[in-house]
């Protein structure tokens, strides 16, 4: 299994875009601007979305690639949307309404819709075909969010691939992954520690905040950013860099591929 990572900014500005990662070439995890970047040929092969929450830089390309593969993909299965009850009733009452998005849901008819919308509970593990299985992981944000581990296959030595999704420092996510063997780690830290407050506010990583979350990760871990702000990169990864060495960590670069499993 390889992630390629489509949008790991947390906003827009040329060269940056937003949370989206492609797991091999038919499930995206979250859909921000980043999926724009598919051609309409891997557009079309995309059969699940999951989603960690229902925030608009995760969200806002599942309406406009509806809307792109609708015709291409008439008479196969909709694609499916997976995401905690609360988000999927978000995108029904606030984006599939036909005043923001036509409902997607039901079109090109009710009985054969280009998207269904698939609930899922923390704790779950979604079963895609291949056998792989992809486990849902608290976070705790603003909104109600979930993270994502995408295990490796059976019988494989390499660790999982996590995607801690936006989330304040979270006890019971660390609890998880102590009992979860971790290859890579996707953490988002989206704010300088002078800007603490708001990301307190809003539920967001700032550095120092981060330090105290990764000493609950064991050593050996790839651990990677997300979600930094344009123009914030250097000043975000030069106040990570200070936290010392027990971690090597790195910014996350769109266009990168992770391998999970062998």
């Amino acid at each position: 299994m390889q992630i390629r990572v489509l949008g790991c900014s947390g906003s827009i500005a040329a060269g940056c875009r937003t949370t989206a990662f492609l797991l091999d070439d038919d499930v995206l995890i979250d859909a921000g601007t980043g999926v724009g970047d598919l051609a309409l040929e891997q557009l079309e092969r995309i059969d699940h979305i999951l989603l960690s929450h229902s925030h608009l830089d995760h969200v806002l390309a599942v309406p406009l690639l509806a809307d792109s593969v609708m015709r291409r993909r008439a008479g196969r299965p909709p694609i499916q949307v997976h995401a905690l009850p609360a988000t999927l009733e978000t995108l029904r009452t606030h984006l599939f309404n036909g005043a923001l998005w036509p409902d997607f849901t039901r079109l090109p008819s009710a009985e054969h819709p280009v998207l269904a919308l698939k609930p899922f509970e923390l704790g779950d593990v979604l079963a895609l075909s291949d056998g792989r299985r992809i486990e849902v992981l608290p976070a705790l944000h603003t909104v109600p969010a979930v993270g994502f581990a995408v295990l490796p296959p059976a019988g494989s030595a390499r660790g999982a691939w996590v995607y801690t999704g936006d989330t304040a420092p979270h006890p019971a996510l660390w609890q998880r992954l102590q009992n979860l063997p971790v290859a890579s780690l996707v953490i988002e830290t989206a704010f300088r520690n002078e800007e603490q407050q708001l990301a307190t506010i809003s539920r967001h990583m700032h550095p120092a905040a981060l330090g105290r979350e990764l000493a609950h990760l064991a050593a050996g871990v790839q651990v990677y950013i997300t979600h930094i702000k344009p123009g914030e990169l250097d000043p975000v990864m030069s106040e990570i860099g200070a936290l010392g060495d027990r971690h090597t960590i790195h910014a996350l670069t769109a266009g990168q591929v992770i391998t999970v499993g062998d």
